[in-house]
């Protein structure tokens, strides 16, 4: 008997708890060791990087085992198949990840793995199952939520948990796109903070390598593991891939080759290269973004999602120049923020690109002033300069996309980002822009998604944004408002299959919709 996608998923949700799954299948299990030998799956499973035939999976064990694999397309797994099984070493703390080929589109896909003790084969685990769809080829209805900044400013794991994941569960998404500071390496944790009402924080978790601010690659790895301990982290991604990219706190605050550490005394390493390296070896080895042979540490991605969907993942923190005032007259490597190659390929794939709606997932926000230095207002951290004026900077990089978008007549490009930590509405309006040879876009801010909410920030009016919506903390409030004071933020997007249309709402989470706005497509000519 066939089920529909939802049910299929909100029954997968509820099997699951809270917690990794594992013999819920009600299917005969392999003989085991006894419990206390047996291999664990120590940070659940998540997916990632679907599209119509593949997609990536992923695991951590707690020795070295090997990982057995097997693929169905119904949660009885009684069509399932077997892959060559996955060794977990040390060199990759545990970690293993493979691609899944030759799928069907539009199609749920079940994955179970056990793992077998190399040094015993008779331990072997309870297994543990995840939960994905591919992509359609033909038009359907496609719905994802997205948002950014995990475990930010201190606030942790506390009896609550990270709610906001549960929250975008229970919209079913086809895949959660998470917007940069997946993970905040340079935000140490402790027990307790008193709040502003006079409560106490309380993170209930807290693991050795969130005592301090990450340096080593264990430490970095550290990061990863412990946003996985949080339940409903796990239980959102048993059931729906994550599309991730990266920012500065996968490193530490606002890094570029700028930064320096030397009065910083957390740090004992001050190589802004080696630490940025050990970063992005962690980032490949503990999420299940794509491997690229072409550049192994490459972020920036096309993920096209059927006839109605290509997202494009931008990479504004890799191919930086120093951070600085931002004023550069032409485009030189100082006053890039996406660099040459990575320009040139996005202009390749949105010429290329058929489907309807263009996502251009960017991992800051275009025309929001963020500083590098905030307290005296000094060094462009994003894009915009803070001046108003005409395109210079970073900005001149933009301007000449935005150019290039509107001379080939790509149509239907929509942006969504986070980092600021609130969420907001931004309408590009090229006649109340300086630089105005560009059509007009939508950008959507969403976030923070566990962590510190701050804002608002001044809007940069050199591409002519227009304050649609915003919802941040007042002044009443303050600033860095933990978790539990509410203003914690997702989105949803749905396109219509039959009218193309897209809906995009700004949510809380606690589920409340703050704001509404369907997009019509713009037909080509």
């Amino acid at each position: 008997m066939s089920r529909s996608a939802s049910f299929t998923r909100r029954n997968f949700l509820a099997s699951s708890g809270a917690v990794a799954l594992t013999a819920a299948s009600g299917l005969a299990l392999p003989s085991y060791s006894r419990a206390n030998a047996r291999p664990v799956f120590t940070h659940g499973v998540q997916s990632g990087d679907v599209d119509t035939t593949t997609g990536m999976i992923w695991t951590r064990t707690d020795r070295p085992a090997r990982v057995n694999i097997e693929v169905s397309t119904t949660e009885s797994f009684a069509n399932a198949y077997s892959l060559p099984p996955l060794d977990a070493f040390p060199d990759s703390d545990l970690a293993v990840k493979q691609l899944l080929t030759d799928l069907v589109s539009d199609q749920d896909i079940f994955y179970r793995l056990t793992a077998v003790d190399l040094s015993d084969l008779n331990a072997v685990s309870e297994p543990i199952i995840g939960h994905f769809k591919t992509a359609p080829t033909a038009k359907r209805n496609v719905r994802f939520a997205w948002s950014g900044d995990t475990v930010g400013q201190g606030w942790g794991i506390d009896e609550i948990g990270m709610k906001t994941y549960a929250t975008i569960a229970s919209h079913t998404p086809d895949f959660f796109l998470h917007s940069g500071d997946t993970i905040y390496a340079d935000g140490p944790l402790v027990e307790e903070t008193k709040l502003k009402d006079g409560t106490i924080w309380k993170n209930r978790i807290i693991t050795d390598e969130k005592r301090k601010v990450a340096e080593t690659l264990d430490e970095y790895r550290g990061q990863w593991k412990y946003n996985m301990l949080d339940d409903h982290v796990r239980a959102l991604n048993a059931i729906c891939p994550t599309f991730l990219q990266w920012d500065d706190h996968e490193v530490l605050n606002n890094w570029s080759s700028s930064k320096d550490l030397t009065a910083d005394d957390r740090y004992t390493e001050k190589s802004i290269a080696l630490l940025s390296a050990r970063a992005g070896r962690a980032f490949h080895e503990m999420t299940p973004i794509r491997y690229t042979p072409a550049e192994p540490g490459r972020v920036y991605r096309k993920i096209a999602y059927g006839p109605l969907l290509d997202v494009f993942f931008l990479d504004l923190r890799s191919y930086r120049g120093p951070n600085g005032p931002d004023v550069e007259d032409t485009i030189t490597p100082e006053s890039s923020i996406l660099g040459a190659n990575q320009v040139r390929w996005l202009k390749r794939e949105l010429l290329n690109s058929k489907a309807t709606w263009k996502v251009i997932a960017a991992d800051m926000p275009l025309g929001l002033v963020v500083w590098d230095n905030a307290k005296e207002k000094k060094g462009a951290e994003a894009v915009a300069n803070g001046d108003n004026g005409p395109a210079k900077g970073r900005e001149l990089e933009i301007a000449d996309l935005l150019r290039f978008i509107k001379s080939a007549g790509i149509r239907n490009t929509v942006w969504f980002t986070a980092d600021v930590h609130y969420t907001a509405a931004h309408y590009y309006n090229p006649d109340k822009a300086q630089f105005q040879d560009f059509e007009p876009f939508w950008e959507f801010v969403s976030g923070p998604i566990h962590a510190g909410t701050f804002g608002p920030n001044d809007l940069d009016q050199t591409f002519g944004p227009e304050l649609k919506f915003i919802k941040a903390p007042t002044p009443e409030q303050g600033q860095n408002l933990p978790p539990s004071a509410g203003l914690q933020f997702f989105g949803l997007v749905d396109i219509d299959a039959a009218s193309e249309q897209m809906t995009v709402r700004l949510m809380d989470r606690d589920d409340a919709e703050l704001y509404k706005v369907t997009l019509d497509p713009v037909r080509s000519i």
